[in-house]
């Protein structure tokens, strides 16, 4: 098993991105960035990530159809998931808990708390 802890993180938006490289590659997190709808799963299966992170309000990735397709893969099936959306959307909020999305955090939480929230989660899971 390798040592490498990778991320697949489905976020298009540079600025949300720029947050979670600078929080996650000084601590030795490798990035799998996807960005298009089209490109999930090949980067899923290759990079074997150890969880993911997605921006449920990304206009150019459709986040829902993102987490089904890799809740169907016995690969991913089970990997950790954050999410962060807009505080005041409450279906978006209510999807990702259907989805089986372990944390969902508004916008603000997710850029203040960005690496304790992923390792919260991932700890969670492994124990």
């Amino acid at each position: 098993m390798s040592d490498t802890k990778t991320i697949l993180v489905a976020v298009s938006d540079i600025f949300f991105y720029t947050k979670i490289r600078d929080a996650f590659l000084p601590q030795g997190y490798k990035l799998e960035r996807i960005r298009t709808g089209d490109d999930w799963q090949t980067k899923a299966l290759a990079s074997q990530p150890m969880g993911i992170i997605v921006n449920m309000n990304d206009d150019r990735l459709n986040a829902s159809d993102i987490v089904k397709s890799l809740r169907t893969l016995p690969q991913t099936q089970a990997l950790p998931i954050l999410a962060f959306a807009n505080h005041e959307e409450v279906q978006t909020w209510k999807l990702a808990k259907d989805l089986g999305i372990q944390k969902i955090v508004s916008r603000n939480e997710f850029s203040a708390r960005t690496l304790a929230l992923f390792e919260e989660i991932t700890t969670a899971a492994t124990s």
